[in-house]
């Protein structure tokens, strides 16, 4: 087991794959301005890579299938790494990103409410967060352009300052 296998093993929750929509997978990519396309839909996935000298934690959301809100995080991240969060194809053109920066303060936020939670969570067509028992916290939008390989890149430039 390598040792990016084995530090998503430890610090991501298991969960079913039909749990792990390809919602993660276009996420950020164009807030942070490194996307690249695929023409093979074997090969889709969706990889955020954390060019800061932070640890930092990674939500994400988006429409499912039928079209309800999804998000799903904690996916923690070491500083000047990557990690593959989604192997599977973009399930909506919109993903949203939200991350924490766990080290030194600050965050990558937007103004879209989605659902989450402190703990790893994996919520599905909630629209009313507080009064299901969730934080209502803002996410940017990010327009995949339906494309199915994404690589996403977070850096202290980008970061807002505060949680």
């Amino acid at each position: 087991m390598s040792q990016c296998d084995r530090r998503r093993t430890e610090t991501r929750r298991s969960r079913p794959a039909a749990q792990s929509p390809a919602l993660a997978a276009g996420l950020a990519a164009l807030a942070f301005g490194v996307v690249a396309g695929s023409p093979f839909p074997a090969m889709a996935e969706l990889k955020l890579c954390n060019d800061t000298a932070s640890r930092i934690g990674v939500a994400i959301g988006y429409r499912d299938k039928s079209g309800e809100p999804a998000t799903e995080g904690w996916w923690t991240i070491a500083s000047q790494t990557c990690e593959v969060l989604l192997r599977s194809e973009v399930p909506s053109r919109l993903i949203y990103v939200r991350a924490i920066d766990y080290d030194q303060g600050g965050s990558w936020t937007g103004s879209t409410q989605l659902c989450t939670r402190k703990d790893a969570f994996a919520v599905t067509g909630v629209r009313d967060c507080r009064a299901n028992g969730y934080q209502s916290e803002g996410f940017m939008e990010v327009d995949t352009g339906g494309s199915r390989k994404w690589i996403l890149r977070l850096t202290d430039q980008d970061k807002k300052e505060g949680r």
